[in-house]
């Protein structure tokens, strides 16, 4: 996959609004519009763009409560166990593999305490987790995603 100067600066348009046509992209990087949807369609074929989502406020879901949550395994847990253990819960909205003592590092979303108290309990039920360290977000600084 080879990116350009010119096909980052589309990425970089698209990141900051997917919802712009291709003739404002096209202003804003100097192409025509089928220029940049030739563009686009093959950073999609190739890989380089994998999808558009809509971005949710939590709030308006009614989940305010936020927490990371380091998971620490029995011995031999692989990444896809902790994969397929972790997404049956639809408060986790990212997990990550990390480098240090714990297994993996769990972003929970809940309505409240008690939400995350459940679903923390819900989460350390699974016998291949054998501990849970959790930080609840107090507040957030910088958001960018």
């Amino acid at each position: 996959m080879q990116i350009d100067d010119i096909d980052r600066r589309i990425l970089a348009s698209l990141i900051e609004n997917a919802r712009a046509s291709y003739a404002e992209i096209g202003a804003r990087v100097g192409l025509s519009a089928p220029a940049v949807k030739r563009r686009v369609d093959r950073l999609r074929a190739d890989g380089a763009i994998t999808g558009y989502r809509a971005q949710v406020s939590p709030a308006a879901l009614g989940w305010t409560t936020e927490a990371f949550v380091e998971i620490f395994c029995a011995g031999g847990t692989s990444a896809a166990q902790i994969r397929a253990s972790v997404s049956r819960h639809p408060e986790a909205v990212a997990c990550y593999t990390v480098s240090g003592e714990p297994d993996a590092l769990v972003h929970l979303r809940a309505r409240d305490i008690t939400h995350l108290e459940r679903t923390l309990e819900r989460l350390r039920a699974d016998r291949m987790i054998v501990q849970t360290k959790t930080s609840i977000v107090l507040s957030r600084l910088i958001d960018s995603l």
